[in-house]
Parts: structure tokens; sequence; C-alpha cells
């Protein structure tokens, strides 16, 4: 496996960990740790035997403290910015993903590294973990899909909360927000993580990725629109699991 300056790509089973390694500087953003995370989440989507993927951060002080603004900061244009990221698609990759993400945060989850947790599907927190979104207090918006990832998460009212104000939050009001599916020991963290992504692989991984699909795809369609989707699906796999439906079953039973 090729060796990596800014993440650890490691497997274990069928399970993949990403673990961010820049602990010295809480785990900034950087582009080289875009580049690399871009081609770990694609060996991650090419792989057939990684059915599930655990995000999480080194050291003891953060999972991501948000962008390296030694470097995004002084980019020469917004245009140029939007076109190297562009390049790079992480967000992208992330969103096409069929299979679980698991994140597990502790320490400062900001920024970019709150964006970063967003774009996964689960995430569990650490007793210490601290969450904002400090870029409009710095002049900037949000560029890696926060404003419209945080809405989506837990309704509009509290992600403009956290958006207007740049404010922080700790893990148990994450909890209580539904930021975040469970809190934690820091000590007990990665288990967690790991008996979580364990646990969502023993349903099998047909009906893992016909979920994920159906929820994606079902929040830009209408509630009809969805339902039928939800229908086709569901039918999709009990005839990949049971052969052709009867004839009776496609009458209504009285």
């Amino acid at each position: 496996m090729t060796p990596y300056q800014t993440i650890i790509y490691e497997k274990q089973g069928p399970v993949a960990r990403v673990t961010l390694n820049r602990p010295d500087v809480l785990n900034a953003y950087n582009v080289a740790m875009r580049d690399e995370m871009y081609e770990a989440l694609e060996a991650i989507r090419d792989d057939p035997e990684v059915r599930g993927v655990v995000l999480c951060g080194a050291g003891d002080r953060a999972f991501c403290a948000g962008a390296d603004l030694t470097e995004f900061g002084t980019a020469p244009s917004q245009a140029i910015a939007r076109q190297v990221r562009w390049e790079r698609d992480v967000w992208g990759l992330f969103t096409s993903l069929d299979i679980p993400l698991v994140a597990a945060v502790h320490g400062y989850v900001l920024g970019s590294g709150l964006e970063i947790a967003l774009l996964c599907d689960i995430r569990v927190a650490a007793e210490d973990a601290v969450f904002g979104l400090p870029e409009t207090s710095l002049g900037m918006l949000p560029a890696a899909g926060g404003t419209q990832t945080l809405p989506r998460v837990f309704g509009p009212g509290p992600a403009l909360d956290l958006l207007l104000t740049g404010r922080r939050i700790n893990a148990r009001e994450a909890y209580n927000l539904g930021l975040v599916a469970k809190v934690v020991p820091r000590y007990h963290l990665m288990a967690e993580a790991q008996a979580v992504v364990e646990g969502i692989l023993a349903s099998g991984s047909d009906v893992l990725r016909s979920a994920k699909r159906a929820l994606q795809r079902g929040m830009d369609m209408t509630l009809a629109q969805g339902l039928e989707l939800e229908a086709r699906m569901a039918l999709d796999i009990f005839r990949a699991r049971r052969g052709p439906i009867p004839a009776w079953r496609g009458a209504v039973e009285t």
C-alpha cells in the first residue's frame, strides 16, 4: 500500500480506516491532505473488499481544526481556489461512496473538520469533542459543503445559529441537536466506531447500499417520488434474494 505523508490508510478486514495525520498542527486540512484523501477514497471506492470506513484524527487534541489557512488562505483568487478544489473533488467522492462511513471525532472538530465529519453517515464523538464553523467570523464562507450538509443534519434553525455566530458547541449539545449519534469516553472512541461499522455490516452490503442510495436520492425528490424509489429498490432486493415474485403477490390481499 502506498505510504502517505498526511494520512494513514489501513484495512482491518472489510473495514478501512483513514486517519488524518498532522497532529502537530491539529490535523489541519492542507493541499497535500486533500490530494492524499482523494487517493485513499478512490482506493476505497475501487476495492470490493472494503465494505465500511472509519475516519478519525491522529493525536490527542483534534480530529481536525479546519483548513490550513497558511495555504488555502493565500490562494491567488477564489476562481483558482475553486478550480483546484474540483480537480480533486474529495467532497464528491465522499458522497459517491455507497458504503457506510463513520467519523470518530475528538478534540477540535472545526471548520473543514466539521464539514468532513458531516460528509460521513454517522458521527461518534468523544466527550472532549468541540464543534464549530468559524469561517463567517473570519470573513469567509464555509466552502466544503457546510452550508448544505449542516441543515440536512439538524435543520435550518440550529444550522444558521452555528453558521452566523461561529460559536462552538460541546459533545453533549452536539448529541442533543442530532449532530452526533453517540458520545463516549475518549479511550473508548475507536472501539465504539469500529463496533458501529461492524454492526451495520451485519445487515448485508446490498441492503446497506440501497438504503443509503434511497435516502440520498430521495432528499432531492418529492415525497411521492421518494416513496416510489424506495418501493422499487426494495423490490430489487427482494428479487435478488428470493427470485421472481409469484404472480399472486401482485394482487392486493383482502
